[in-house]
């Protein structure tokens, strides 16, 4: 690879617009990326969206907002696969005139017949390739619908795969395969080959499954008479039980992903550390540190496992190294998908919403962690945890507890973390109980919940109206379950 002129590098990721884009086509998006960018290359996006039936605009658009959401952003303007069909039926018959390939005028009728008659694998008969010119000419211009196959030589194809090894095919295991079908449709074979060459690829790097379409594609470059590409297979994604990745394991695309509230460096750092290591032990890098470490033979040969319980913990290991501000942004747009700030709630400055981040960040695993755990900052709390509400309001407190409570916090002269403290440690002395047997009943009074960031620091940031009139509501709460109301709601 070091005798790769740094500009020469061209990869391409190719997605098919039928779906969102799934984990496993945004690694093998990533691997490109960071090869082309190792070595200083050009990093492209084609569209290959000839299946007119399944392909769709606006989930063309979603992979690449997606794509552009974890910062893999393309070199060129995107090619779109269906605008060049006229192309591709060009190569098809080119490969007829150079006597690679010949026009096949059997029906699926008949070619299902062959098939019964064999009863075991089947391979085309190479019925017409044995026709002579007259017979063709006849059939042509009679107007019956052709096909064109590939005349696949005697031989083997060999060819090393960076990932993989040297991979050998006996050619007398492919079929005389399909170029164009009967329909006019060039097939993806064809499509694949004519489109790398135009966007000049140099290195095709992609899925394993696409690791039998390879001895094809490069007969179809050796028939025309072009530059074979080098070849990396990437090992397919599992899920925890070892199995091909799928909706039964949860979310796989990215977009799901995005919206359960992961960080697209989390994500990337995942992907890229299945089945490829930086070679030390770092596990969280940046695009720029991974395009410097990265190399194809890093990656395994056997397929990895995806595990969104690890893609929590380096999302949490994100979220608690980035500066409040870079939070900013993101964390209001989760406040807002969420509906936590809406017509209801008052929007709070950056000033305040930097606050709250800086309370909540180090418990977070997910953006989401800062709606879910963080609404009670933004909006009174609409309930009570019920086994809180049984662990911490107990009788006592409906009578005793919260009046003193109330009074002390009207009485306070000063309106910080220092001073409440002081405040409610004063009062625990006053009243010969512990500390805690005031702290854990107003953060339930204050959030609903039997958790939260250190209370004092919260009343702060809350205020004391809010923090006042929350009590309030939590001793009508008590005075109601005291007298019989049951629930926490």
């Amino acid at each position: 690879m070091t005798n790769l002129h740094p500009t020469s590098v061209r990869v391409r990721f190719a997605p098919s617009p039928t779906g969102h884009l799934h984990i496993g086509g945004a690694r093998t998006a990533l691997f490109n990326y960071l090869f082309a960018r190792r070595y200083r290359g050009a990093f492209l996006l084609r569209i290959e969206d000839t299946d007119v039936v399944r392909s769709d605009r606006a989930t063309t658009e979603a992979i690449f907002s997606s794509l552009q959401w974890l910062d893999l952003n393309w070199d060129e303007e995107p090619l779109f696969q269906s605008s060049r069909i006229q192309m591709h039926k060009a190569a098809c018959e080119e490969i007829v005139r150079l006597g690679k390939a010949y026009y096949c005028f059997c029906t699926p009728e008949e070619l299902a017949q062959k098939r019964l008659v064999a009863q075991k694998e089947y391979k085309y008969d190479r019925t017409c390739m044995n026709l002579s010119a007259g017979d063709v000419q006849k059939k042509m211009s009679s107007g019956m619908p052709r096909a064109i196959r590939f005349r696949v030589p005697e031989g083997e194809t060999v060819f090393r795969d960076r990932v993989r090894g040297n991979v050998a095919v006996q050619h007398r295991e492919i079929d005389d395969f399909i170029l164009l079908r009967s329909d006019g449709q060039p097939v993806y074979q064809v499509a694949v080959v004519v489109d790398d060459h135009d966007m000049r690829i140099t290195h095709v790097i992609r899925g394993d499954d696409h690791l039998s379409n390879t001895p094809k594609q490069i007969l179809l470059y050796q028939a025309l008479g072009w530059d074979v590409p080098e070849f990396a297979h990437v090992p397919m994604i599992l899920g925890p039980d070892k199995k091909r990745l799928s909706k039964r394991h949860g979310a796989t695309s990215v977009e799901e992903y995005r919206k359960k509230g992961y960080l697209p460096q989390a994500i990337v750092n995942t992907l890229a550390l299945i089945g490829w290591s930086p070679g030390d032990d770092r596990e969280v890098l940046t695009l720029d540190e991974m395009a410097g470490a990265f190399s194809l033979e890093g990656i395994s040969k056997n397929p990895g496992v995806f595990d969104e319980k690890k893609l929590e913990w380096v999302n949490g290991r994100c979220i608690h190294g980035m500066a409040e501000e870079a939070l900013l942004e993101p964390v209001r747009r989760v406040l807002v998908e969420t509906g936590v700030i809406g017509p209801l709630s008052a929007v709070p400055d950056n000033d305040t919403l930097l606050k709250v981040i800086g309370l909540l960040k180090e418990r977070a695993k997910r953006m989401n962690d800062f709606a879910e755990n963080g609404a009670y900052f933004f909006r009174d709390p609409d309930r009570y945890d019920e086994g809180a509400v049984a662990k911490f309001w107990s009788r006592e407190h409906t009578g005793n507890v919260f009046p003193g409570v109330e009074e002390r916090l009207v009485a306070a002269t000063e309106w910080n973390a220092a001073a409440l403290e002081k405040e409610i440690r004063g009062l625990a002395g006053e009243k010969g109980c512990a500390a805690a047997a005031l702290i854990h009943p107003i953060r339930l009074a204050l959030t609903g919940r039997a958790t939260s960031p250190g209370l004092f620091e919260m009343m702060e940031l809350l205020g004391r109206d809010t923090v006042l009139r929350r009590i309030r509501k939590a001793m009508q709460f008590l005075n109601m379950h005291s007298s019989g109301a049951s629930g926490a709601s």
